[in-house]
């Protein structure tokens, strides 16, 4: 039975949430909004936009206009690039590839759901990870009007497969990701490969400590 695989992006497929979570903090840092790590874990999967409008909402009391967001934005994306460059670039989260070509093998649709609007980290897919994606199989920042934790982007992906509900699975590593996926109607399966906890993930219908422990359950079940 055919089936889709619905990944995220950072944190699924690539090793970027530390480097993110130090530019957010920085960045909002220094333009005296308050972001930690954690939060920039927690909120993974919103758009940059938004963490921005409501950081500023938040502490500001007010809107945050055009102009604020393109720089904050623009800024926290120069920070991640030197932070990953610093690394030698792109680092892909250990296993992935494994599970990618296992997908692969067994003739699933492979889509990439993502909250990113980084076109460097999209554009870099295929040449990180094994080739199995495609353009018309990307849902990213740039296709949606609300981010995760809205349903929105796994609606998307979800109509754009063809596939009934129960034949399409999502893979997480954050809250509002799973929170996206469960309120689209889809199986969950979280991956916890950064600083949150298991009951940060308890959402998911499945919660596995390791990419390897994930393709193993795939082989089994």
């Amino acid at each position: 039975m055919e089936k889709a695989y619905f990944f995220d992006m950072d944190g699924v497929l690539f090793d970027s949430m530390p480097h993110h979570a130090v530019a957010w903090e920085e960045v909002m840092k220094a333009h005296n909004l308050s972001f930690t790590a954690r939060d920039c874990y927690i909120n993974e999967g919103r758009t940059g936009e938004s963490i921005i409008r409501e950081a500023i909402l938040k502490e500001r009391h007010r809107e945050a206009t055009p102009d604020e967001v393109e720089q904050i934005y623009g800024e926290k994306s120069a920070r991640f690039h030197v932070l990953a460059d610093q690394v030698g670039g792109t680092v892909v989260i250990d296993g992935v590839a494994d599970v990618l070509r296992y997908v692969q093998s067994q003739g699933h649709q492979i889509w990439v759901v993502t909250g990113s609007g980084m076109r460097t980290l999209i554009d870099n897919l295929n040449t990180a990870l094994p080739p199995v994606f495609h353009p018309d199989r990307m849902i990213t920042a740039f296709d949606v009007t609300k981010g995760k934790p809205d349903p929105e982007p796994y609606l998307k992906a979800w109509e754009r497969s063809g596939l009934p509900k129960e034949q399409c699975v999502v893979i997480e590593n954050a809250p509002l990701g799973i929170r996206s996926g469960k309120a689209a109607g889809l199986t969950v399966y979280a991956v916890n490969t950064g600083i949150l906890t298991r009951e940060d993930l308890a959402q998911a219908d499945q919660v596995f400590d390791s990419m390897a422990e994930l393709l193993t359950f795939l082989q089994t079940h």
